[in-house]
C-alpha cells in the first residue's frame, strides 16, 4: 500500500457543515487529558481528526520502538464504530498492524494485550461520560495507560502535525475475544451460597456482558435495564452518579435481592448497593475489600486516591492484619502506575476504578473482575450480608463525588488558586466547621484535613471541564455538611466556577 508522507497541522476550530470539516483534521487541543483524550464528537473532534490522532499514536509507537502492534475496540454508542474506523484507519498508515476486537469494554481491550500478546492498545470510549461526548484509552505497557508524560507527547505529536506515515500497516478482525475474557473472569469458580443480585448496566456495554457473567458462576439475576440501547433512555450509566444508585437502590427493594452491582459505559467501574437499599460509596467498598484481602494476604499495601475515604489509613482491621495505605493521584493511570511502582495488591478509587494487581488481577481496572471478587467474598462470609460488612465498618460521613462546572482552559489556574488560598487559611490558624486544620495535602490539588480525621477535597477533573469536591466527616452529617460549606465558600471566590452536577 502506498501511504502519503504529507501531514497537515490540524486546525484547532472544528467547523461544522463546512467543505473543511469533511476533509481536513480539526482537534481541539482541550481533549488532549492528563492521562487519556476525551471530546465532544463532532463540536470539537471530526473524523479526520480522530485519523490524525491515529496516525500520532501510531507514530509514538514507532518513535519508541515499540512491537507494530495494536488491540483496538470501541463501546456501545452509535458513533464509536465510525470514530474507532477512523482511528484505525490512521494506525494502519503510521504502518501499525490494527487488531481489531469489535465492540468491546475497557478491561476486554486490556485483557486482549495478554491475550494476543499485543503491546499497545487502544479503546476508543466516552467511559461514564454522557453521549455527545467520545475519547481513547489507550496504553503501551500492559498492564499500564498513558500518563501526562505520553499525553503530552502524543499531543505534540498531533498537533504539530508530526504523525509520520510508513509502509506495513495491517487490518485484522479477531475473534472471540469476549469469551476469552469471561473465561478468564470465571476460572473454575462457582458460587457455593444462592445470591440474588440486581445488575445494573444503564443499558451500556456492560449489559453485553454482565449477566452472562453473573450466570456463569452461579448467581441469579434480577436485570435492570440490561437491553443494549445506546440513547441511555434510563440514565447515563456511571455508578458514582445518585441517579444511577438511587435506581439500584430501587431496584434492590422492589426485588428482595442481596445486593446490586452497577457499571459504568464501559465497564472498568462497579459500584454496589447492599441488600437494606444502603447506597455504599465505591471508597467503603474498596475498604470492605480491603479487610477480605488482607486476612487472605497478610501485609499487604492498598492504595486510594486522594478522594477516598481516610479508613484505608485508620480502619482497625486493616491495621491488625498489618496492611498500609498509600493515598495517591485520582485517575485510572496515576493508581495503576502506583499499584506497580510499589507492589501494590490493590488500588481503590471512590470512583469505583479498582485495580486488583497479581495473584487476584491484573493491575488494570475492571468492573467485571471486581464483580466477581465480591461475590467470591460473600462467598467466604456465608453468614454475613453486604449491610453487615458495611455495619461493621467504623462509621463515618461522606459527600457523593460532586463536580462544578469549570471551563478546560480555566481549570488548572482556578485551582491553582484555590490550593493556595486553602494553603493559607491553614497557615493563618484559621478552622474549618469549626476545627483546626490540621494539614494541607497538595499531592492532587487540595485536601484539607482537620484535628479529628475529617477532610474535605477539591481538585480538576482529569476528563471533563469541571472541578470534582468530595467531603467526609468522622464524627457526623452535620460536620461533613459544615465541611463542605467551608469549602464550597472558598470555591465561590472564584467567579469562573459554575454550578454542580449533583449536591448534598
Amino acid at each position: 500500500m502506498r501511504v502519503s508522507s504529507a501531514v497537515r497541522k490540524p486546525s484547532p476550530n472544528v467547523v461544522q457543515n463546512s467543505w473543511s470539516f469533511l476533509r481536513d483534521a480539526m482537534i481541539s487541543p482541550t481533549g488532549f487529558r492528563e492521562y487519556d483524550a476525551r471530546w465532544k464528537y463532532p463540536e470539537e473532534i471530526n473524523l479526520p481528526g480522530v485519523t490524525a490522532l491515529g496516525l500520532g499514536l501510531g507514530t509514538q509507537m514507532q518513535r519508541r520502538g515499540i512491537k507494530p502492534e495494536i488491540a483496538v475496540g470501541n463501546d456501545y454508542r452509535d458513533y464509536s464504530l465510525a470514530i474507532k474506523q477512523a482511528l484505525m484507519l490512521g494506525l494502519i498508515q503510521a504502518g501499525i498492524q490494527v487488531k481489531d476486537i469489535g465492540p468491546a469494554l475497557s478491561p476486554m481491550a486490556y485483557f486482549a494485550q495478554f491475550h494476543l500478546d499485543t503491546p499497545a492498545v487502544a479503546m476508543v470510549t466516552a467511559s461514564h461520560n454522557p453521549n455527545g461526548w467520545t475519547g481513547v484509552k489507550m496504553g503501551f505497557e500492559r498492564p499500564l495507560t498513558h500518563g501526562p508524560d505520553e499525553m503530552a507527547e502524543l499531543r505534540d505529536i498531533v498537533l504539530n502535525g508530526a504523525g509520520e506515515a510508513r509502509e506495513g500497516g495491517g487490518y485484522e478482525f479477531i475473534e472471540g475475544i469476549r469469551e476469552a475474557y469471561l473465561d478468564d473472569l470465571v476460572g473454575d469458580f462457582k458460587m457455593s451460597r444462592k445470591l440474588r443480585v440486581v445488575c445494573a448496566t444503564g443499558n451500556g456495554t456492560a449489559s453485553a456482558f454482565a449477566p452472562d457473567l453473573f450466570e456463569r458462576i452461579g448467581v441469579e439475576v434480577i436485570p435492570s435495564h440490561n437491553e443494549l440501547d445506546y440513547t441511555f433512555p434510563h440514565y447515563n450509566p456511571n455508578p458514582e452518579a445518585m441517579e444511577m444508585l438511587h435506581d439500584m437502590a430501587d431496584s434492590v427493594k422492589q426485588s428482595g435481592a442481596d445486593f446490586a452491582l452497577g457499571f459504568d459505559g464501559d465497564g472498568d467501574r462497579c459500584g454496589v448497593v447492599d441488600d437494606e437499599g444502603e447506597e455504599i460509596f465505591a471508597d467503603k467498598v474498596g475498604v470492605i475489600m480491603a479487610r477480605d484481602l488482607s486476612k487472605l494476604y497478610p501485609d499487604s499495601t492498598f492504595v486510594a486516591d486522594v478522594k477516598s475515604t481516610g479508613l484505608f489509613a485508620s480502619d482497625p482491621e486493616l491495621k491488625l492484619h498489618g496492611a498500609k495505605a498509600d493515598y495517591w493521584k485520582t485517575g485510572h493511570s496515576h493508581m495503576k502506575r502506583r499499584v506497580k511502582e510499589i507492589g501494590a495488591l490493590a488500588g481503590f478509587e471512590k470512583s469505583g476504578h479498582y485495580f486488583l494487581a497479581e495473584p487476584v488481577g491484573r493491575g488494570y481496572d475492571c468492573g467485571m473482575r471486581v464483580a466477581v471478587e465480591i461475590c467470591k467474598l460473600m462467598d467466604r462470609n456465608p453468614g454475613q450480608s453486604m449491610s453487615d460488612l458495611r455495619r461493621a465498618l467504623p462509621q463515618t460521613w461522606s459527600t457523593p463525588t460532586m463536580s462544578p462546572y469549570c471551563a478546560d482552559t480555566e481549570k488548572y489556574d482556578v485551582l491553582d488558586r484555590l490550593v493556595e488560598k486553602l494553603v493559607a487559611k491553614h497557615e493563618a490558624g484559621e478552622t474549618v466547621a469549626g476545627r483546626t486544620i490540621d494539614n494541607v495535602v497538595t499531592v492532587n490539588g487540595a485536601r484539607v484535613i482537620l484535628d479529628n480525621g475529617s477532610w474535605g477535597l477539591v481538585r480538576a477533573s482529569s476528563n471533563t471541564p469541571n472541578l470534582v469536591v468530595v467531603c467526609e466527616s468522622s464524627e457526623s452529617e452535620a460536620e461533613m455538611r459544615a465541611i463542605f460549606e467551608a469549602i464550597d465558600a472558598v470555591i465561590r471566590t472564584e467567579p469562573q466556577v459554575g454550578e454542580y452536577d449533583q449536591t448534598i
